[in-house]
């Protein structure tokens, strides 16, 4: 994954199984949604902490540009970044299908028919069948391809319950599960709710996600799985914060008849109703604390030119803002 936002950090944690030469090589991929690289020193996690002794710790990692669930979660299961996987942010429009993409609505195969993620791989080729719990498009017909074995995403079940399925397939013989992938939406959630630097209500949502690892390391040790299957526990993006005082407020500069917006701060994507350089002037006068692209000029950098699912005008906020169309709307 590659990309500039190198605020918005999240780290991989790796533990390695020690097989037989002959046998099928397994993975599980978990992650947790937000979690920024430093909570792991902020707060004691000592579940983590175990973890990363019995294995590998990679600090950071630079996530893909747009730092939002549904593109990096992506990236990590294509290896490709946005432009070339096509999806491109958590809100989508295409116009030429004139279709729209959003978490609610989700489940169409175009938007994810430009890449092929690991767990279609992973059956095409013969390696053994895969398995997700939950994990973003995991549940569409990808290639006309789904996991074996998978949850559709439903926010109400437990991570333990997820676990007990995970473990459930890995321990199926027939067919071999040879990849799965598990996706938690903590600490990404409370950090919106409560903002990350708040210490002591994400104290206690870190201390849940380090049980939930615990957890999850006493179920795979417990049915035999600890020593046959590697794992690797990481995160889509970190998460900054944000306030009140620090708004970037669209309809201060911009009418609405000028342009309709796709997707939300801080990397917003605007697509113009009226001519485009016009509103592309308009936006550029808003704040000093946004950036505003042309979709053409669009820094190499950033990987994200490339795919017409891309807005005609991208706005950036710098760190600790964000980007607002009426400032009663800022929750």
């Amino acid at each position: 994954m590659n990309s500039v936002l190198t605020l918005l950090f999240s780290g991989i944690v790796v533990s390695c199984a020690h097989s037989a030469a002959d046998s099928v090589s397994r993975l599980l991929l978990v992650s947790f949604d937000g979690f920024r690289a430093d909570y792991l020193e902020t707060y004691k996690l000592p579940h983590l902490q175990e973890f990363i002794a019995d294995g590998v710790l990679v600090k950071e990692v630079t996530n893909a540009f747009i730092t939002k669930t549904f593109p990096n979660h992506y990236t990590i299961v294509t290896g490709l970044y946005e432009e070339s996987h096509g999806i491109v942010a958590n809100d989508m429009y295409d116009a030429e299908a004139k279709k729209k993409f959003s978490q609610f609505n989700d489940s169409d195969p175009f938007w994810w028919n430009e890449a092929v993620p690991i767990w279609v791989t992973n059956q095409q080729r013969g390696n053994g069948a895969s398995a997700a719990a939950m994990w973003p498009g995991s549940d569409v017909k990808i290639n006309n391809t789904t996991p074996q074995f998978f949850l559709k995403y439903n926010f109400s079940v437990t991570f333990e319950e997820r676990v007990e399925k995970i473990v459930a397939w890995l321990n199926s013989s027939n067919p071999v599960v040879s990849f799965a992938a598990l996706y938690w939406e903590e600490p990404d959630a409370s950090g919106h709710k409560y903002g990350p630097d708040d210490n002591e209500n994400m104290r206690k949502v870190l201390e849940e996600v380090d049980k939930h690892v615990g957890f999850l390391t006493s179920k795979l040790k417990a049915s035999g799985l600890w020593d046959s299957v590697n794992i690797i526990i990481t995160s889509d993006h970190g998460m900054a914060s944000c306030s009140a005082e620090k708004l970037i407020i669209l309809d201060d500069c911009i009418g609405r008849n000028n342009y309709t917006l796709i997707d939300k701060s801080p990397v917003a994507a605007v697509l113009p109703k009226q001519e485009k350089r016009h509103v592309y002037n308009l936006l550029k006068e808003c704040s000093s604390h946004m950036k505003v692209y042309l979709k053409e000029e669009i820094p190499d950098r950033f990987h994200y030119r490339n795919n017409n699912r891309i807005q005609p005008i991208i706005l950036v906020a710098d760190e600790g803002w964000t980007i607002v169309q009426n400032e009663s709307l800022t929750k």
